[in-house]
C-alpha cells in the first residue's frame, strides 16, 4: 500500500515565494508540467469489486491537477497481481481501461498530467482476497495481517515464483502500460518499493532464490529491470518513472545491504533514460546520497510517512538541484489545492485518517479548498 504519508501537521502554514524552485516548470515525458510538487501515490480502497476504479476517482484526480503532476494509487497489472488489499484498482481489462481514459480525460480538462502507477504485491496478498495462490521470490511470509472480507488473517508463506513465470508478469507490466497511454494517461510509473513483488526481488534478504533471479546483486535487480526495459521499449522511455525505497521496513521488508543491489539496477537502466527515478526515502539516508550521485536522470523525493513533509527542506534540496521534484501524499490529500495554500501561506486542512480507506466520498472529493472557505465566510 502507498500510505498517504508526507503529512504536515493542520494549521501549519509555509510560503513559497515567487521565485521558489518547486514553482519552477519543468518538462517530463514530453509533457510539460506547471511546478514541481508532485501528488505522491495514494492507496485509497474505492475500486468497484472488478478493479474499475471507481467514479468518484475522475474527480478525486481532477480536484488535484494543479499537481505538477499526479502520480495515481498503486494499480494492479493482472488479476493475479492484487489481493493485498480490498477494492484497489486494476488496468488489466477493456472496462478498466475505459474508466482511466475518463479519469484522465477530467485531469487534463483541468490542465494537469498524471503517470499510472503500476503493481504486482507479491508476497503481500492474501487469497480470500486476490482468489489465487499467493507468490513471492522465495517461501518467506510477510509477519503482517491481511484485512480479509473474513476480518484480519495472516499472510501466507508465497509459493516461490518458477523461473518461467516471471517473464509472463513482465508482460503483464508491459500490457497495462500500454493500456495506461492508449487510455490517454500520460505515462506509468513501476512500482518497485514499499514490499511489494519487485521490492521483493531486490531484498538479499527477502530473495532467498538460487536462479538467475538470486543470490548476487545483478541477478536481485535483473527482474525490476526487465520489467523498466520491457515497458520502456513499449511505451518510450521519457513516460517511464521507478519507484524504489531503499531500506524501507514497509511489508515486513529487510535488506542488509540498502545500496548494492540498487547501484547495479540504476546502473543497467541508466542507458534507457527514463523520465525520473522515484525515491521514497529519507534524505539523511547513506542510500539517499550514494544513489542520488549515480543518478544523473530527474529525480522525484518522497519522504516517509513518519516524517512530516518539510518544505522548507524540499524547496532548498530543489534550489541546490539536489532533487527535481518532490512528491508529497497527505497533504495533498487533504488538499486538493496544495499548491496555492503554499502560495498564499494558508492554513492546511488535517487529513481524516477514518476516511483514508474506507468507501464513498468522503473523506475523498469533500475536502474544502480556499475558495470553498471563502465562499463560506462570505
Amino acid at each position: 500500500m502507498n500510505a498517504p504519508g508526507g503529512a504536515l501537521t493542520a494549521g501549519m502554514t509555509f510560503t513559497l515565494g515567487e521565485n521558489s524552485a518547486l514553482l519552477k516548470p519543468m518538462t517530463l515525458g514530453g509533457a510539460d508540467l506547471a511546478n514541481r510538487i508532485f501528488m505522491a501515490p495514494l492507496t485509497r480502497t474505492r475500486a468497484e469489486s472488478d478493479a474499475t476504479p471507481s467514479e468518484l476517482a475522475a474527480t478525486y484526480y481532477a480536484q488535484r491537477a494543479a499537481a505538477g503532476l499526479i502520480i495515481s494509487e498503486a494499480t494492479a497489472v493482472a488479476e493475479s497481481a492484487n489481493g493485498a488489499y480490498v477494492n484497489t484498482p486494476g488496468l488489466f481489462t477493456d472496462r478498466h481501461q475505459q474508466r482511466w481514459a475518463q479519469i484522465a480525460d477530467a485531469v487534463h480538462a483541468e490542465g494537469g498530467r498524471m503517470f499510472v502507477q503500476l503493481w504486482h504485491v507479491g508476497r503481500m496478498a492474501h487469497p480470500q482476497i486476490s482468489g489465487v495462490e499467493t507468490v513471492g521470490p522465495s517461501p518467506i511470509a510477510a509477519d503482517m495481517v491481511a484485512h480479509t472480507p473474513d476480518g484480519k488473517e495472516p499472510l501466507p508463506v508465497p509459493r516461490a515464483l518458477r523461473t518461467d513465470e516471471i517473464a509472463a508478469i513482465v508482460e503483464d507490466f508491459r500490457a497495462a502500460a500500454r493500456r495506461a497511454v492508449d487510455a490517454g494517461v500520460d505515462g506509468v510509473e513501476i512500482h518497485s518499493a514499499n514490499g511489494y513483488l519487485l521490492h521483493e526481488f531486490l531484498s538479499d534478504v527477502v530473495n532467498q532464490r538460487t536462479d538467475g533471479y538470486g543470490g548476487s546483486a545483478h541477478n536481485r535487480a535483473r527482474f525490476t529491470a526487465e520489467v523498466v526495459e520491457a515497458v520502456a521499449a513499449e511505451i518510450g522511455a521519457e513516460r517511464v518513472g521507478l519507484r524504489i525505497s531503499p531500506g524501507n521496513g514497509a511489508g515486513d521488508m529487510r535488506e542488509v545491504d540498502e545500496i548494492s543491489t540498487y547501484e547495479v539496477l540504476l546502473c543497467r537502466i541508466a542507458p534507457l533514460g527514463i523520465g525520473y527515478l522515484h525515491m521514497l526515502i529519507e534524505p539523511s539516508q547513506p542510500a539517499f546520497a550514494a544513489l542520488r550521485t549515480q543518478w544523473e536522470g530527474a529525480l522525484v523525493l518522497n519522504t516517509p510517512r513518519e516524517i512530516d513533509t518539510d518544505f522548507e527542506q524540499l524547496e532548498n534540496l530543489a534550489e541546490w538541484g539536489v532533487i527535481s521534484a518532490a512528491a508529497v501524499g497527505r497533504a495533498f490529500l487533504a488538499n486538493p489545492d496544495l499548491v496555492e495554500r503554499l502560495v498564499a501561506g494558508a492554513d492546511l486542512n488535517e487529513p481524516d485518517e477514518a476516511t483514508f480507506y474506507s468507501s464513498g466520498p468522503v473523506g475523498y472529493i469533500d475536502y474544502p479548498t480556499l475558495v470553498d472557505a471563502e465562499q463560506l465566510s462570505a
